[in-house]
C-alpha cells in the first residue's frame, strides 16, 4: 500500500484516477480547492483535503502533503488568463515540488503534455503560449529537484472509452481517452523503472504496464 496525493483532484483524470488506485489498496488524497467538491471526490474512495495550492506558499503545501509516499500533479488552470495558468500550472507546481521535498515525499508524478519542453515552438501570440511555457519551466524545475520523478506526455485528450494500451514510441501527438491516462499514471507510480523518466504516449497497441517499462 502507497499513500498518495493528487493534487487537482477534482480533474477529470484525477477522479479517474482515484478509484484506480484504491481499488488496488492504496491510501488516497484528493485535494481539492473547492470544498463544494468533497462530495465528488468521497464517491471515488479517496480522503478529501480542501487547499488552494495557487494561494499557499510551500511550507502551507509541505503541511498538506507531509504523510505521504508520492504526489500526483494533475492540476492546472484549465485555460484561464495567462496570469493564471502562470500562477497554477507554472508556480504553484514549482512551491508543490519544492514543498515535497521539504516534507520528505520523494516520488513525484507530473501530468504534463506531449510537445512539453523549452523549444515548444508555440508562438507567442497564441493562446496556447503560456501554458507552452509554464509547462516546459514546470518540467525542467522537476528534472533538477532531486526527487524520484517521472513526467507523462499525454496527446489530446479524449473521453473515450479506456482502451489500456498506448504507444509510447510516436513523434507526434495524436490522441488518448482520459481513463487510459490515468491508468498509466496509476501503473507509473507502481513500476519503479519509470523514476527519472519522461514519457509521452498516445492511444496504441501496447499494454500500458509493458509500454512504460520500455526504456
Amino acid at each position: 500500500m502507497a499513500r498518495i496525493i493528487i493534487i487537482g483532484g477534482h480533474g477529470k483524470v484525477a477522479l479517474l484516477l482515484a478509484p484506480l488506485l484504491v481499488a488496488r489498496g492504496d491510501e488516497v488524497t484528493s485535494v481539492v480547492r473547492n470544498p463544494e467538491h468533497a462530495d465528488d471526490i468521497s464517491a471515488t474512495g479517496a480522503a478529501v483535503a480542501v487547499a488552494d495550492v495557487e494561494r499557499l506558499d510551500a511550507d502551507g503545501i509541505a503541511d498538506v502533503i507531509a504523510g505521504h509516499d508520492a504526489v500526483v500533479w494533475s492540476a492546472g488552470a484549465g485555460g484561464g488568463s495567462p496570469a493564471r495558468t502562470y500562477a497554477v500550472d507554472r508556480d504553484a507546481a514549482i512551491r508543490t515540488m519544492d514543498a515535497a521535498g521539504s516534507a520528505g515525499v520523494g516520488r513525484f508524478v507530473m501530468v504534463s503534455y506531449f510537445g512539453a519542453r523549452p523549444d515548444h515552438g508555440v508562438p507567442q501570440e497564441n493562446s496556447f503560449f503560456a501554458y507552452a511555457e509554464a509547462k516546459a519551466a514546470a518540467d525542467e524545475h522537476l528534472r533538477a529537484s532531486g526527487l524520484e520523478w517521472t513526467i507523462l506526455g499525454p496527446s489530446g485528450l479524449t473521453l473515450d472509452p479506456p482502451t489500456g494500451r498506448i504507444d509510447v514510441d510516436a513523434s507526434e501527438s495524436t490522441t488518448v481517452p482520459r481513463a487510459d491516462v490515468a491508468a498509466v499514471i496509476a501503473a507509473t507510480l507502481a513500476d519503479p523503472s519509470t523514476v527519472g523518466r519522461s514519457i509521452r504516449f498516445n492511444s496504441g497497441d501496447v499494454p500500458i504496464a509493458e509500454a512504460i517499462a520500455r526504456r
